[in-house]
């Protein structure tokens, strides 16, 4: 198996329209991608098809990230995150004419405030940030349990890897993570 290449590597070969860089840097950054889709629009089924318009908008703009700015990770979460936003308000806006006033009354009450997303948005960085530090292996079993849900065994057999190596990658990488998380 070839090593992996950087994030920021595949995003410039993908600004030159090379197709299997764009093939290599959909294998790796989907699932974490995916997970964030799922959190904020939660629905399984659009946040699938959020991701593949997401893809197509980094395809279109590769050309436009500048790695001094951040991390690919974080440039490319930030175009699906508001693909996500965009559609979530188009549909707010189809269902606004529908509601009566105790409707506005529980849409008002529905949701985090200001300050909790803030907060939840800063933890998606750092979390994208310390998975960044994983290697790639790894880094995918962690986001098949933990982002898709997926079991040890079905991870194992997905990856095709033993089921020993996939329980010790995702005990490490959980060990990792808190570690990189209490620095930040």
């Amino acid at each position: 198996m070839a090593p992996q290449e950087s994030l920021a590597d595949l995003l410039a070969r993908c600004a030159l329209h090379d197709r299997r860089a764009f093939e290599a840097l959909y294998q790796q950054a989907s699932p974490t991608l995916y997970g964030l889709l799922v959190r904020l629009v939660r629905d399984r089924e659009l946040a699938a098809d959020l991701l593949q318009e997401g893809f197509v908008r980094v395809w279109q703009r590769a050309g436009d990230y500048r790695p001094a700015l951040g991390q690919p990770l974080t440039w490319m979460g930030t175009i699906v995150r508001h693909l996500a936003i965009d559609r979530l308000r188009r549909v707010d806006h189809r269902q606004r004419g529908e509601l009566d006033d105790a409707g506005w009354e529980q849409l008002a009450e529905a949701g985090p405030g200001p300050e909790e997303q803030l907060h939840t948005e800063h933890e998606n960085v750092a979390i994208a940030r310390c998975l960044e530090t994983l290697d790639p292996e790894p880094r995918q079993a962690v986001l098949l349990a933990y982002y898709e849900g997926l079991t040890h065994d079905v991870i194992a057999r997905r990856m095709e890897r033993p089921l020993g190596t996939v329980k010790a990658w995702v005990r490490r990488s959980l060990q990792r993570l808190k570690t990189c998380l209490g620095e930040s």
